[in-house]
């Protein structure tokens, strides 16, 4: 089934009941109010949503109006935990191979993760506001799940049954203030924003085969001021898979219902063109493109985002039809 959180003028919004086409929604008011409602009684609640969501796909409700994405907030507006990982490689190797510098072989074996902020999601059409524009904006195309509760210590096979929902992401980063915060040891903090969702969250049977062991196999869209830039494929090379990045969560702590598990930039691996690399599935954020240029010419020549920039992130099932929703945001400039 597929479902968003409709603005109402709270902070939680209002759960919907999204068709399977994008076309239409019902309100799960009967059912339930909220996102975090469902994830805390999953197994009580989302069998009725289903029931709803059926009818819903045949025609048979009596209440459904127009879906329309710019009246949703992120799908969970606000959430107990934001933990995003680095689980494609090949990012991480392209932005040190641009400095020069190698990757630790603990980063093959061990997850890359940080810590966001949870408090404050970005609907998949809201503005992403900043205070200036030459802190470096840049977006991140991502793919992101969201967790039932799952136990301190549970395996990476395990883990992949505590998974709900999937959704995409523009985890927006400031990458002019990325580096002093990380030389302090303690990683991101004012050098992440607020990140915005796609305007549905799935779950896995709308995947069908495309979710396979822990990944999704399609492909993520980035286009950027009507540019598509990067067709990047999110199954084959994702070195660490969902069950495994929860299973690096939890290996000190209990995991929570409601908690959101973030892919990382989805990144793919250069193929050779004549003697000469090159990157024919494009990026999912600008930091990489640049860090390609910088390995190619020595340095980079493609700027951050400015104000007015759009950016619009989108996943197509293998029917062509968009699974989540499209991501479709503007920067903007904080009001006076």
């Amino acid at each position: 089934m597929k479902l968003a959180t409709y603005k109402d003028g709270s902070r939680d919004g209002q759960l919907v009941v999204v068709s399977r086409d994008l076309s239409t929604a019902h309100y799960a008011t009967g059912i339930a109010q909220r996102m975090q409602q469902v994830l805390d009684d999953w197994n009580f609640l989302a069998p009725q949503l289903e029931d709803l969501y059926q009818s819903l796909n045949s025609g048979k409700t009596r209440h459904s109006f127009p879906f329309d994405p710019k009246q949703c907030m992120a799908p969970l507006p606000r959430a107990y935990q934001w933990a995003d990982g680095s689980a494609y490689l090949n990012h991480v190797e392209l932005v040190r191979a641009a400095r020069n510098s190698q990757v630790p072989e603990s980063f093959y074996t061990d997850p890359l993760m940080y810590q966001g902020g949870s408090d404050d999601f970005m609907g998949p059409c809201d503005d992403v506001v900043c205070p200036d524009e030459s802190l470096g904006i840049d977006f991140e195309a991502e793919v992101a799940v969201v967790t039932g509760d799952v136990p301190m210590g549970v395996s990476p096979e395990n883990a992949l049954e505590g998974i709900r929902l999937v959704m995409i992401a523009n985890d927006v980063s400031l990458r002019n203030l990325i580096p002093n915060e990380l030389a302090k040891g303690f990683g991101f903090f004012q050098s992440k924003p607020a990140t915005a969702f796609s305007p549905v969250a799935v779950t896995l049977d709308e995947l069908g085969d495309a979710w396979d062991q822990g990944r999704v196999h399609l492909t993520l869209q980035s286009t950027w001021n009507g540019r598509k830039v990067g067709l990047c494929e999110a199954g084959p090379e994702m070195t660490f898979h969902f069950g495994q990045l929860i299973a690096h969560m939890a290996k000190t702590r209990n995991v929570r219902a409601g908690a959101i598990v973030g892919s990382g930039t989805v990144s793919n691996k250069s193929v050779e063109v004549k003697g000469k690399p090159e990157w024919t599935k494009g990026y999912s954020c600008i930091a990489e493109k640049r860090a390609i240029e910088t390995i190619l010419d020595g340095q980079p020549s493609t700027d951050f985002m400015k104000f007015g920039d759009t950016i619009r992130i989108e996943m197509k099932g293998k029917d062509g039809q968009s699974v989540f929703g499209a991501i479709d945001q503007q920067i903007a400039p904080q009001a006076a």
